[in-house]
Order: C-alpha cells, then sequence, then structure tokens
C-alpha cells in the first residue's frame, strides 16, 4: 500500500493491484473505509472498451462469461487472479503517481497492449484524479465508439443510498433523486443524465462518497446484493461510473480526470456546484483530439488529430453524434458547422435529442444545404426555427448522405449557442 493524507482524508492504493484505490477514509477514522475490494473487478479503477467483441486472440483463454465485453484492458488484474505490472511508483506524500501495464480483464494472464498513468492527490475532503491511456496495439482497426468508465468506483454495503441529480434545473438546488436499481435482481446496471456531473452512495446517515466528472452527462451504477452490510472484502457493493462513448485507436493517448469526495450528500453537492462551469455556448474545435465525437457507417483518418476531423463515410448511413451535454435549446438557437463535404453531397441533416430520450427522432431535425466542392465553408443554421427546438437538449447528431465510394467529410469545428457568440471560419 501507498497512502497520502492531509487534515481531511487518508487515501490508499494497492501496488499489488496496480495502483488502484484501495482506501479512502476520513483522517479522523482511519477504520471508516469506503471502496470495495472484493474482487479484482472492483476498487476504484481504470478499465477501458474497444473492439473487436469478442476479443480473444490467437492462443489466448478467455472466460466465456465475459465473451460480450471485448477488448478490456483493466487496472487491477484478470478475471483469473494475474496481476497487472506497475512500471513506475513516486508518493510525495502530496501525490500518488503510477504508471502501469493493466491485464485483459476476460483473458488468462494477457497484458494490454498499453500503458496507462494515474496522478492523486489532496484538496479538502477531495481526491483530484488524472488518468491516461497510451495505446500501442499492433491491431491498427479503428473500431466504433464504445461507452468508456471514467472511472469505475466501487463502495462497500452499508453506502447502499445511491444519490444524484437527474433533473432540468441544475445547479438551483432542486431535489435530488434516489438511483434504487439492483444488479442482483434487474440482472444489469441502470443509467440516468446526471445532469450536475455528479452521483454518491451515502449510508443511512447521508454519509459517503461522491464522484464528480464534469466531462460526462450519463453516469451507470446501482447496487449488487445485500444493503447496508458489509466491509471492503464482502461481497455487498455500490457502484458509479461516469460514461461517455469515444473511439480508442490503436496508438491513442486518452487523458481524462474526476474528482472523489467524502462527506455528506449536502457537502459533495456543494462541491460539485464549487466547481461547475456554467457555459453560455458549446465550442467543439478538432485541435488535437474529437472532443468526445464519434460515428456509425463512418471512420476518421485516426490518431493524432491535426487540426480537424477527416471522416470517411463507409456505410449506407454515416452518423456524426456528439457527446452528451446540457443546453437549454433558447440559450442556443444557433448551431455553427465550420465542414467542408464532398462532390455529390448537396445537404446534411442535424438532428438533436431531449433531455430522457433514449435516441434520435425524424421530426426533431434539420436539414442543411451545404456546398459540395471540398473546401471549407461556415454553415450557420437556426435550430429554433423549428417547433421542436425546445426543451433541454442532450445530444446533436450530423447526418450526411454518402456520395459514393472514399466521400470523405472534413470537420473542423461545431458551435451551438447564442447568434452573438458564433465565431467566424478564420
Amino acid at each position: 500500500m501507498s497512502y497520502i493524507e492531509n487534515g481531511d482524508i487518508r487515501l490508499g492504493v494497492d501496488l499489488n493491484l496496480g495502483g488502484a484505490i484501495t482506501y479512502l477514509a476520513p483522517a479522523t477514522n482511519r477504520e471508516l473505509n469506503v471502496i470495495n475490494s472484493s474482487d479484482w473487478g472492483r476498487q476504484v479503477q481504470l478499465s477501458y472498451y474497444s473492439g473487436p467483441v469478442p476479443y480473444n486472440p490467437l492462443g489466448t483463454t478467455m472466460s466465456p462469461s465475459w465473451k460480450f465485453i471485448g477488448w478490456n484492458p483493466i487496472q487491477t488484474g484478470d478475471y483469473y487472479g494475474f496481476k497487472s505490472q506497475v512500471l513506475q511508483h513516486t508518493n510525495t506524500g502530496k501525490l500518488l503517481y503510477t504508471k502501469l501495464i493493466p491485464m485483459h480483464w476476460p483473458l488468462k494472464n494477457v497484458p494490454g497492449e498499453c500503458e496507462c498513468e494515474v496522478w492523486l492527490e489532496l484538496d479538502g475532503p477531495v481526491v483530484k484524479a488524472r488518468c491516461r491511456l497510451t495505446n500501442k496495439r499492433p491491431d491498427q482497426t479503428q473500431y466504433p465508439a464504445r461507452t468508456q468508465e471514467l472511472p469505475a468506483v466501487y463502495v462497500n454495503g452499508p453506502f447502499c443510498h445511491l444519490m444524484t441529480y437527474r433533473g432540468d434545473k441544475p445547479f438551483t438546488g432542486d431535489a435530488l433523486a434516489q438511483i434504487t436499481n439492483r444488479l442482483d435482481l434487474e440482472k444489469h446496471w441502470t443509467h440516468w443524465p446526471a445532469t450536475e456531473n455528479w452521483a454518491a452512495q451515502v449510508n443511512d446517515a447521508g454519509w459517503g462518497l461522491g464522484m464528480w466528472n464534469p466531462d460526462t452527462l450519463v453516469f451507470s451504477g446501482g447496487f449488487f446484493s445485500k444493503p447496508g452490510v458489509g466491509g471492503p472484502q464482502d461481497s455487498p457493493t455500490g457502484y458509479i461510473a461516469p460514461n461517455r462513448s469515444d473511439i480508442l485507436d490503436h496508438n491513442i493517448v486518452y487523458d481524462y480526470h474526476y474528482e472523489l469526495i467524502l462527506g455528506t450528500v449536502a457537502e459533495i453537492r456543494v462541491e460539485a456546484y464549487r466547481r461547475a462551469a456554467h457555459p453560455t455556448a458549446l465550442t467543439y474545435r478538432f485541435e488535437r483530439d474529437r472532443q468526445g465525437w464519434y460515428y456509425t457507417d463512418a471512420t476518421d483518418t485516426g490518431w493524432p488529430i491535426r487540426g480537424e476531423l477527416n471522416i470517411h463515410l463507409d456505410g449506407p448511413r454515416p452518423r456524426i453524434i456528439s457527446p452528451d451535454f446540457f443546453m437549454r435549446a433558447e440559450d442556443a438557437p444557433r448551431l455553427t458547422v465550420e465542414a467542408a463535404f464532398p462532390a455529390g453531397c448537396t445537404n446534411a441533416t442535424v438532428l438533436w435529442r431531449r433531455l430522457g430520450e433514449k435516441g434520435f427522432v425524424e421530426k426533431r431535425s434539420q436539414n442543411c444545404s451545404v456546398v459540395p466542392d471540398g473546401q471549407l465553408h461556415l454553415y450557420k443554421i437556426n435550430l429554433a426555427a423549428s417547433p421542436e427546438y425546445a426543451g433541454v437538449i442532450t445530444q446533436l447528431q450530423l447526418d450526411v448522405l454518402p456520395a459514393g465510394n472514399q466521400a470523405q467529410v472534413r470537420l473542423k469545428s461545431v458551435t451551438l449557442g447564442p447568434e452573438n457568440l458564433l465565431h467566424s471560419a478564420k
């Protein structure tokens, strides 16, 4: 174990389990560890997903019960009990740093073709974490985006009340919701829009562990086994994971950050509010990464991203899809897309999804004429002209009709916001 602490909390990582977080407690009560470690799929740890599904390279042994999960390196070790390899660890007394080679969870003794790094430091009752995946896969296929756990968090049985905010009035003190999903009864975790970007697993007194990730709107979670009882090595556990769909290229350097907060539900919410940003517009500039955008029936030229997305329209219905976000329609009536469209492609369709909807519907869409000359143009689209553009908008989709084999769309930036904030192409 390697520990750091301040006057509020004590944090420990297990170097036998890839440096995963296995201990977090108040500095004044070191026995009150909130983290569950009943098996190596728990803890607070890194877990990444890509194709193929199933992932069973020649000569490897795969657990049949996990064949659905695909390519899945995780921080601790694999299902069969083979540990990840820690390459480097430093503890300055204020910062924990770990570099490791993870293991593929479904496979027997197969290290990931990647390296992971984690930086952890304390700020009052908060653990601040930065995480990085550096892929070195020999398979250079660009697999479709998968839902990532950013990260996976498991707590002990007494912390059985999953609290969050999922409404349309975030950062106003509006009433919280309790998520009552039980994995052992319903056979799956549940998903919801955490519109304040946090959730917490707390005990009967309303005290426990909060998870905040500002770059995710959708969270997953629930409880497994008997609520209210058990310690770090017992089966009962609560689960939280901020989720985002991302493409993990064979050579990607993929970064994210999150924070863990110990306290009451009210204290956890205060910390989330303190960190919250309230953008008046959403701007995605694809200078160095995809900004969480992904595709169906399409691929791009891969990592690294250099100033724009070069998207190949590979299938019958190519779609370019944004990450989840929270934006009121009345605050963001205009969409600006800076893009180049190929010959034969004369229009595109923008679709939007409202809070609470599971997918896109055709009536919430607007067509846009485009110039099919392969050159960058700025397209300003008045979404507010549609009576269906109302309420809270949580995702965008750009549909482009393919214009023959090898057709390509270049996408440089997307902005959703008020008209006076729309940027120019120059």
